[in-house]
């Protein structure tokens, strides 16, 4: 715990076998209470792996649900744990869980409601090896949710997330998308309900091991997240209501 409130990691998996390890190994367990992992049914021995290290609290679909899907099984656990902070890691060992007391520390000392580990901030992207038509994409689409929804953060798009277990329980993420758009829906009920979003600079490393999908999925994605931030314009009109952005 830190200032008595009750830490728990979640880690949404899916054929995680050959990253779960390190990236476990690496959670700071003095201040962490609690990890969660759902297996998205992977075919590899993810499952198998997360019971060899004692992880505590595993959840295995029976089918793959979409990796929105596997989060919401991630956060309704932490809820049902009693979480007061909740750090979403990816356990392809691209984000390091070095940044937990950093990310941790920022929203416990209540500066933030929620912090996001930004492979933008600092110059070590295209460095650190992502592929360079994702950075531009990931740009591109940065720049038009910032002016689309008055924000101005440096990526919507980061797998790697601390926050208030309060403010997720403000929005109704058990309704949003099953598929990767969860990651953006979720960030703009947060900015709706005006949550204060910090952000830290995080290195992430991209290798054959880790996760990664397809230019098919990934322009799915992109189009997902141009809908998001137009519902999100529209609804700031108080002309048009969407149920996205609905209270809990």
């Amino acid at each position: 715990m830190v200032y008595n409130q009750k830490i728990v990691v979640v880690l949404p998996a899916y054929n995680a076998g050959k990253t779960i390890e390190k990236t476990y190994n690496e959670i700071p367990f003095d201040i962490v209470d609690a990890v969660i992992l759902t297996d998205d049914f992977s075919k590899d021995d993810t499952i198998r792996i997360a019971r060899e290290l004692s992880i505590e609290h595993i959840i295995a679909h029976d089918r793959n649900k979409g990796y929105g899907a596997n989060q919401k099984s991630c956060y309704e656990k932490a809820l049902e744990l009693n979480a007061d902070i909740i750090i979403m890691l990816h356990p392809d060992y691209q984000y390091t869980p070095k940044l937990i007391p950093s990310m941790v520390h920022l929203v416990v000392s209540d500066l933030y409601d929620v912090v996001l580990g930004s492979r933008i901030l600092g110059k070590g992207a295209l460095k650190n090896g992502m592929p360079v038509y994702k950075y531009i994409a990931n740009r591109m689409l940065t720049l038009f949710q910032n002016l689309m929804m008055n924000q101005k953060l440096s990526e919507y798009h980061t797998g790697y997330r601390c926050f208030k277990a309060s403010v997720l329980q403000q929005i109704d993420f058990k309704n949003n998308s099953d598929d990767f758009v969860f990651d953006n829906e979720i960030l703009a009920q947060f900015c709706y309900h005006n949550a204060r979003i910090g952000e830290v600079s995080c290195p992430t490393h991209y290798f054959e091991d880790a996760s990664s999908i397809n230019l098919q999925r990934s322009i799915v994605y992109g189009l997902g997240v141009l809908r998001v931030s137009l519902h999100y314009a529209l609804q700031k009109t108080r002309l048009f209501h969407f149920a996205l952005f609905s209270k809990s």
